[in-house]
């Protein structure tokens, strides 16, 4: 389905990530490989813009990092981020320019591109956020099925496996999920879509779309 393609999804001149998608056609297939990519895209960094810090943590000497904050690497953090008061960053994460991480909030296995903002009270995990997405205060990533089973993404056209225990949300740039909002196990959502406050999102929502409930998704104009 084309409009899960990382090409529909996402502007890749916006991470530092853009090499990890490289021969992928859908997003969730790089989540596997984030540990392994930051490893060696930090050891290339240049160490008059990024100070190594800790054990394979790449932060930027633009950034501006919280003392309370907590990161364990592999972690890169891109110039001019703003990591916040008691984020908990867990590994295998890549924030991104200006973006913005903020108090209370947790990632995971994660790449956030460049200004993405998840600012207040938030759980990403294994999961990918294009430029310019944001969560509103309490929106979460639910990364694993209750059942334990592999993750599937629900399409109008059926069932996509994705042969992952733990996928996230992957969100297109300029989405943007309103405050409580619960992203289920494999849910994709299209470039500059909005999902309306306390929404539980189970499907894929297609690009310039408003997500007010379940069967109530409706283009933007």
């Amino acid at each position: 389905m084309k409009e899960l393609t990382i090409q529909e999804l996402y502007n890749l001149d916006e991470t530092i990530a853009k090499d990890i998608f490289e021969g992928a056609t859908y997003p969730w297939e790089v989540l596997p490989k984030i540990s392994e990519f930051i490893l060696k895209l930090g050891s290339t960094l240049s160490a008059d813009e990024y100070e190594k810090k800790g054990e394979n943590i790449w932060i930027s000497k633009s950034a501006k990092v919280a003392p309370t904050a907590s990161i364990t690497g592999p972690a890169i953090i891109d110039h001019e981020a703003d990591v916040r008061h008691c984020a908990f960053i867990r590994g295998s994460a890549i924030v991104g320019k200006n973006a913005v991480v903020g108090n209370s909030t947790e990632l995971k296995n994660v790449i956030l591109f460049n200004r993405v903002q998840v600012p207040h009270y938030n759980y990403v995990g294994d999961s990918i956020l294009g430029y310019r997405a944001h969560m509103g205060a309490g929106a979460i990533t639910s990364n694993v099925k209750s059942d334990k089973t592999l993750a599937t993404v629900n399409t109008p056209e059926g069932k996509i496996e994705t042969g992952l225990r733990k996928c996230g949300a992957m969100l297109g740039d300029g989405a943007d999920a309103g405050c409580g909002t619960v992203f289920n196990p494999g849910v994709v959502v299209g470039r500059n879509s909005n999902i309306y406050p306390l929404s539980m999102v189970r499907e894929f929502v297609p690009a310039n779309s408003i997500y007010k409930k379940r069967g109530e998704v409706v283009e933007k104009y």
